[in-house]
């Protein structure tokens, strides 16, 4: 696993020429409602291990929560199923919201 800080994801984002990663949020549903990462796919910690087939494999995927600490615990559990380019977001949204976008809502 790779960590990946908010200013670096968001270059890889605007960058036409890179493939663009699977950006998944594993946040709880009320904290993916009041904000997000744009194109994000939402499938809270506890239901990867039985949404896993949602997750495209052979693509980059960056995990993200709202600090980075339950993203990393996805990020490893994804890596022990055989996802071979993960990354977390280091700093979650939180990071984001400082670091790229400051209209994010932050809580």
């Amino acid at each position: 696993m790779q960590q990946l800080r908010a200013s670096q994801l968001a270059e890889w984002l605007a960058d036409p020429s890179r493939p663009q990663p699977v950006l998944l949020d594993v946040r709880e549903p009320w904290e993916h409602e009041l904000c997000r990462i744009d194109r994000s796919l939402h499938i809270p910690m506890h239901l990867v291990p039985v949404r896993c087939e949602e997750i495209a494999d052979g693509r980059d995927i960056v995990v993200i929560c709202h600090h980075g600490g339950r993203s990393m615990q996805v990020a490893m559990f994804l890596e022990r199923k055989g996802y071979t380019s993960v990354h977390n977001l280091m700093g979650g949204v939180e990071a984001w919201a400082c670091e790229v976008d400051p209209t994010m809502r932050r809580y």
